[in-house]
């Protein structure tokens, strides 16, 4: 199969828990909740397919979605550009199960990354290179300017503001060994020493001066590469938008508002 790095898509949901947006339109899974009129998995899938450079293509969702019902996604698997495994239990799990159906590098995103455009996951492959990880993030600016109701948190750097893109290079299988660190379940917050034991004591301080705005983004991701003895680094991107993910109905109307501006700014760039 053709393109020069793999996709993941992470649709999947934790086992009986009820996503708003879903109940609201009467489905199960808030990975099929309408965006803009189409499941909101279907927007994330086709800029993936839309690229050259993108080759096969996994969606991660519970057993059970009927996701293979929806008619873009029926016609993508019959191409054999993608492929349908059920999600496990945990998310650490379910990335590992996926990624066995892939060859590296392997792009990662969620399906409520709507807004995630064919130029930007191309822009991440470009600025990532080489990296073992990296993990796309945009500055404060550039995501109030695509819209000002985009984000309302983020993260506080001596270099600025930005927020995370739900968009993870992977470059290599060594790549995954820190992931086996997160099998504990996570919950940091209420087991602290899980922290230290993660990430280790200089990991823990990296993290500290990350909260509190202490650290250069770069300087941060250079002081984990050493941690983890991985090349991890941070993608800058172009389109604040890809920020934009969609939790809960104002997100929505956002992104829904979003990309209607898109439609018309493409159908006057056709008309000119």
């Amino acid at each position: 199969m053709s393109g020069s790095f793999s996709a993941l898509v992470l649709a999947g949901q934790r086992e009986g828990s009820i996503d708003p947006l879903a109940e609201a339109v009467g489905l199960k899974f808030k990975s099929l909740a309408p965006v803009a009129g189409r499941p909101m998995v279907v927007h994330v899938l086709e800029a993936l397919a839309a690229s050259e450079r993108v080759g096969r293509i996994v969606v991660s969702i519970n057993a059970g979605s009927e996701i293979e019902q929806v008619p873009e996604i029926a016609a993508l698997m019959a191409s054999g550009r993608l492929v349908v495994v059920d999600a496990s239990k945990n998310l650490v799990d379910s990335v590992l199960t996926a990624l066995d159906r892939l060859t590296f590098p392997v792009l990662i995103t969620t399906s409520d990354n709507v807004l995630l455009s064919t130029a930007s996951i191309e822009e991440i492959e470009a600025r990532a290179g080489d990296a073992d990880v990296a993990v796309a993030m945009a500055r404060r600016e550039a995501v109030l300017a695509a819209h000002p109701d985009g984000q309302r948190k983020f993260y506080r750097c001596a270099c600025g503001e930005y927020s995370n893109c739900n968009a993870y290079w992977i470059g290599s299988v060594r790549a995954l060994a820190p992931a086996e660190l997160f099998r504990s379940g996570g919950q940091f917050v209420k087991h602290p020493m899980r922290v230290v034991n993660a990430f280790g004591l200089a990991g823990v301080i990296e993290i500290v001066r990350f909260r509190y705005g202490l650290t250069r983004l770069d300087d941060s991701f250079r002081r984990l590469s050493r941690r983890f003895g991985l090349a991890m680094r941070p993608v800058i991107m172009s389109d604040g938008a890809t920020a934009i993910d969609v939790d809960h109905e104002r997100s929505r109307k956002v992104a829904e508002e979003v990309i209607a501006a898109r439609r018309e700014r493409g159908a006057a760039q056709k008309a000119a």
